[in-house]
């Protein structure tokens, strides 16, 4: 009997202390919590994986969300799912998201589908900071097309207010890729049909509204822009003339060139590109 009183003291003791320094006691922060195909809509493709690290607090931990690519019409969240442990590795404590969007294989989900989606994700996250112990500091980092949508993201929309963009050899002038294409490997066919078929001479707006580079401004987000000069997909001038917009507006970015690389990229220059990622976040997202 005596045990069971001194128990239930201990406890009452932690309760009215916790309750009088106004921490609440949440246990699910404590440890690691990991979440397969959480839905962010209905449609079977608005769902996301999540990464939540232990310890985590509304205040401190960071966010990185996952973008993955394929021009938009293909690809899937899985295709990312091995950036998630070096992000884990080289971001400690950050919670990671690695988001599904509709793809633009249809009528029905040409483009902006795909931003929309993205920006319902990333909505859908900040509606849970709370829940998932969470701070308000999102990093976007897609690949490719996913690039792409992530620089949109960061670039176009005030709220949630993106912290910072890692932009992997994404498009960022859509009507550029129409009419100068890398290679015979990136028609400007496959721009068209991510419109329904239109060109930028029939609806420029909808080109400019969908280049990232549109919406650089004076307070944009630090970027830090990854490329390979033998992309065959995505020109360089693409990345370059970002960064010169960039320089324009006085914000802070970084330029990582890999000379000998295309599309993507594995060893030790994918190594380097974690290990500049992890300095450029750590001195830009505080």
């Amino acid at each position: 009997m005596r045990v069971r009183i001194l128990v239930l003291l201990a406890f009452v003791i932690l309760f009215f202390s916790c309750t009088k320094n106004n921490t609440p006691l949440n246990p699910l922060a404590i440890v690691e919590s990991n979440s397969l195909n959480v839905p962010y809509g209905t449609d079977p493709l608005q769902k996301m994986d999540m990464y939540l690290p232990a310890g985590r607090t509304t205040a401190t931990t960071k966010v990185v969300i996952i973008i993955h690519g394929g021009g938009w019409s293909m690809g899937d969240k899985t295709d990312m799912t091995s950036y998630v442990q070096p992000l884990q590795n080289f971001l400690p404590g950050y919670a990671v998201f690695n988001i599904n969007y509709r793809l633009a294989a249809s009528v029905s989900t040409i483009f902006p589908t795909q931003e929309n989606d993205v920006k319902a994700a990333i909505d859908f996250i900040n509606s849970k900071r709370a829940e998932y112990n969470i701070s308000d500091k999102f990093v976007l980092l897609g690949v490719s097309a996913g690039a792409h949508l992530s620089l949109l993201q960061a670039y176009k929309y005030s709220t949630p207010k993106i912290k910072a963009v890692v932009d992997f050899f994404g498009p960022t002038d859509m009507a550029a890729m129409y009419n100068d294409p890398a290679s015979i490997y990136a028609p400007p066919s496959n721009i068209a049909l991510l419109f329904g078929g239109v060109t930028p001479a029939i609806n420029p707006t909808i080109f400019a509204q969908s280049s990232p580079i549109t919406f650089v401004n004076a307070q944009s987000v630090p970027t830090i822009i990854l490329h390979g000069g033998l992309d065959p997909l995505v020109k360089v001038s693409q990345a370059t003339n970002l960064r010169d917009k960039l320089v324009l507006n006085n914000i802070v970015h970084q330029y990582v060139f890999y000379p000998n690389e295309a599309h993507g990229w594995v060893g030790a220059n994918l190594l380097d590109s974690y290990l500049k990622i992890q300095t450029f976040l750590n001195t830009n997202v505080q």
